[in-house]
């Protein structure tokens, strides 16, 4: 579908009319707190979200999908009537932020930046979500595919349950646009790294510090040789990064330590890396050979590789943005989202199209308001002409 000026237009002059009522609805959707894992809070955004979707009246379908232990994932169809591969607008309504965070850090608008905890990581773009359906049937600018919006609530914390619902929708999509935060200068992600979560715990012998230190085998200094061994592995080849980021062991500080624990954090460029990284870590074998080492863990998210697939789209986009005034970059990062397990389900994915701001997990977290109407019009204006 070719949009005309005057379309371009009707879907900015909507989303410029309807700020105000976007932002009034993302800080609602920020005041009711979802860390991921809190089933009330979860349940309570996804009421405030389905609420909305109920009002709308190109929506079809409107599904709450529990899920034990974190509350709620959404699916919401709209302009459900063609037989044609939907489009899928994919989000999630859990955020990093404790409960209480609101109280310590209320929502603020100072000049043109609206703060709140999860504002940036994504409950405004949940709400931009919503206006875009509504924003398509006000303008008369109905899309020829269905719309399928999948909100899940356990995305921060690896999508234990979400996965299988994105994968499932990426299969069936004709494209997937991921309304995860933007990179700097707004720009779009046409790649993304893969992650990988292992654990590695030694067991030594333990002994007396000072009487009989000989007879014991440290857990700890073992494990202080293996993160060294694994963080030189950083650079090796081209995406690859390890970070052994969390360290615990022993007891008393006059006991040699029988056990420790590291967690580590892995993150790699395409498939092959993944495969090296994984077995360098199974491989690993104790420098004492009076230590055991257990290792435990895997490869979390598939990477979302730049293919002809996501170039595809985000040529779409950027020719899109041009026309509603301003230059979609693009970038590559090393953070994952659940648009990794859509492309490796095979889908079309551009990643990244949410509002603009800074401070994603940070204290300092906000959005930039005067990107609402043109990120709105962006969006709306892809999933109308894909």
């Amino acid at each position: 579908m070719r949009f005309s000026d005057s379309d371009i237009t009707a879907f900015s002059d909507y989303f410029l009319g309807r700020q105000d009522a976007i932002v009034a609805f993302a800080r609602a959707l920020v005041e009711a707190e979802s860390p991921s894992g809190d089933e009330a809070g979860s349940k309570a955004v996804v009421s405030l979200l389905s609420a909305a979707a109920a009002g709308s009246s190109p929506v079809t379908t409107n599904e709450r999908i529990a899920s034990e232990n974190y509350g709620e994932h959404l699916r919401v169809i709209a302009f459900g009537d063609s037989r044609e591969k939907p489009i899928v607008i994919l989000g999630h309504t859990d955020t990093v932020h404790p409960r209480g965070s609101v109280q310590q850090r209320p929502w603020r608008v100072e000049g043109n930046r609206a703060y709140g905890p999860g504002v940036f990581d994504m409950k405004a773009n949940c709400a931009l979500a919503m206006e875009v359906v509504r924003a398509c049937a006000a303008t008369g600018l109905a899309p020829r595919r269905p719309v399928v919006l999948l909100l899940t609530c356990d995305e921060e914390t690896g999508s234990r349950t979400g996965r299988q619902l994105v994968e499932a929708e990426a299969r069936r999509s004709h494209a997937v646009l991921v309304l995860e935060p933007p990179g700097s200068g707004g720009r779009a992600k046409t790649g993304r790294k893969g992650t990988g979560m292992f654990t590695i715990e030694a067991r030594g012998n333990a002994a007396h510090a000072g009487l009989e230190p000989e007879k014991g085998a440290s857990a700890i200094l073992e494990l202080a040789r293996q993160t060294d061994r694994l963080h030189a592995l950083n650079g090796t080849a081209g995406g690859i990064s390890v970070n052994v980021g969390v360290f615990q062991g022993g007891t008393l500080s006059n006991v040699v330590a029988a056990q420790a624990r590291a967690e580590i954090d892995v993150r790699f460029s395409n498939a092959d890396e993944a495969a090296r990284i994984e077995k360098e870590i199974y491989d690993l074998r104790p420098f004492d050979e009076r230590v055991r080492l257990i290792v435990k863990g895997g490869i979390n998210r598939p990477p979302l590789e730049r293919s002809d697939k996501v170039l595809g789209l985000y040529t779409e986009a950027k020719a899109l943005a041009h026309r509603l005034g301003f230059e979609l970059g693009e970038i590559q990062v090393g953070g994952a989202s659940d648009g990794n397990f859509a492309a490796a389900a095979g889908a079309a994915v551009l990643d990244g199209l949410g509002i603009d701001g800074d401070g994603a997990h940070a204290t300092h977290e906000h959005i930039i308001l005067d990107d609402i109407p043109r990120r709105g019009a962006l969006l709306a204006g892809l999933v109308a002409s894909l």
